[in-house]
C-alpha cells in the first residue's frame, strides 16, 4: 500500500468518542477549505459503524451547509433512524465550531437476489497508455500558483487518468461530459465497506467542474467560485477500487448561479456499479 492511500483510509478511519459520535481529522488539498469528498467518506464511515457488519450502504443525500475549516477537526454524529428487517437508515450531522457543516441521511440493506439490468456502459478509451493527473500536473508545475504546487505534484492516494485532459487553470470551450479512469494507488483491505466510502470521497473529484466546460472557464481560473450545495449516490453493484473504475460525468444544465451534474461509476467490464447527482454554486465573479 502506498503512503498517501494509507494516509487517506487514516484519514477517513474516524475516532469513535462514545456510541454513535466520532471525531475526524481534517486535510489540506489547497482548496481553502474542506474537500467535499472527505466529509462524504468520514460521514459513510461513521454511519457504517453503527449498523450490522451484513448491510451494505445503497444510497445517501447529503446537504453542505457551510465551509468546512481544513485546520480543525470535524465531529460527526449519527442518529439512528429506523432498523427494519430489510433496511437500516441513519442521519449523520458533521459539526465544526458547535454548527452543523454538512448533513447526510444514508440507507443500508443487506445484499439479496432480485430483477436485474443496467445501462450499457458509455464507450470510452481504456486507462492503458493514458498519463495521470500528476504527470499532467507535472508538465504543467510552471503554470501552478506556489500554493497548489506541493498540493498537486506529490503522490495521490488515487490515481486519476483522464480519457481528455480539461486544464482547471486554463479552460477551453467543451462539451459539458467528461470521463477519468480511477483506481487505488496500492491495495485496498478487503472489506468492501472501505471501498464503498473510498468511492464516496472520490465521487466529489471530476464532478461539477463538469458545469463550466461548456462556458470554457477552468476551475481554477481567477475568480471562479465554485461549491457543492448537495450530492447524492447510489452504489449497485460490488466492485474493488484497486481494480480501474470509468467515472463518466455530464452535466445537463446550469442555471441561477447554479451547476448540475450526473455521473456514473463503471468497471472495465462494463458492470455499473454506482451513480451520483450533485448541484453546486457556479460563480464568475470577475
Amino acid at each position: 500500500m502506498s503512503q498517501t492511500l494509507n494516509n487517506l483510509l487514516t484519514l477517513l478511519n474516524l475516532e469513535k468518542i462514545e456510541e454513535g459520535l466520532f471525531r475526524g481529522q481534517s486535510e489540506d488539498l489547497g482548496l481553502r477549505q474542506v474537500f467535499g469528498g472527505q466529509v462524504v467518506g468520514q460521514a459513510l464511515y461513521a454511519a457504517k459503524e453503527t449498523v450490522p457488519e451484513e448491510r451494505l450502504v445503497h444510497s445517501f443525500h447529503s446537504y453542505f451547509l457551510r465551509p468546512g475549516d481544513s485546520q480543525k477537526p470535524i465531529i460527526y454524529d449519527v442518529e439512528v433512524l429506523r432498523d427494519g428487517n430489510s433496511f437500516s437508515a441513519r442521519r449523520v450531522a458533521a459539526i465544526q465550531n458547535g454548527k452543523p457543516i454538512f448533513y447526510m441521511t444514508a440507507s443500508f440493506q443487506a445484499p439479496e437476489p432480485g430483477f436485474e439490468h443496467q445501462k450499457t456502459m458509455p464507450t470510452a478509451a481504456g486507462p492503458e497508455g493514458l498519463p495521470s493527473e500528476t504527470e499532467i500536473a507535472q508538465s504543467l508545475a510552471h503554470l501552478l500558483p506556489p500554493i497548489l504546487k506541493e498540493k498537486f505534484l506529490c503522490d495521490r492516494p488515487l490515481e486519476i487518468r483522464p480519457v481528455e485532459f480539461h486544464n482547471p487553470l486554463k479552460g477551453h470551450v467543451a462539451a459539458p461530459t467528461r470521463q477519468v479512469w480511477i483506481r487505488a494507488n496500492g491495495a485496498v483491505p478487503d472489506d468492501i465497506r472501505v471501498h464503498q466510502y473510498l468511492l464516496g470521497y472520490a465521487s466529489d473529484l471530476n464532478f461539477l467542474p463538469v458545469a463550466l466546460q461548456p462556458h470554457g472557464i477552468g476551475f481554477l481560473e481567477k475568480g471562479i467560485q465554485i461549491a457543492t450545495i448537495d450530492h447524492s449516490m447510489w452504489f449497485h453493484r460490488p466492485f474493488k477500487l484497486n481494480e480501474w473504475l470509468l467515472y463518466s460525468v455530464e452535466s445537463t444544465s446550469a442555471s441561477s448561479a447554479r451547476g448540475f451534474v450526473r455521473g456514473e461509476f463503471y468497471t472495465q467490464d462494463g458492470a455499473l456499479v454506482a451513480s451520483t447527482v450533485q448541484e453546486g454554486v457556479m460563480r464568475n465573479h470577475n
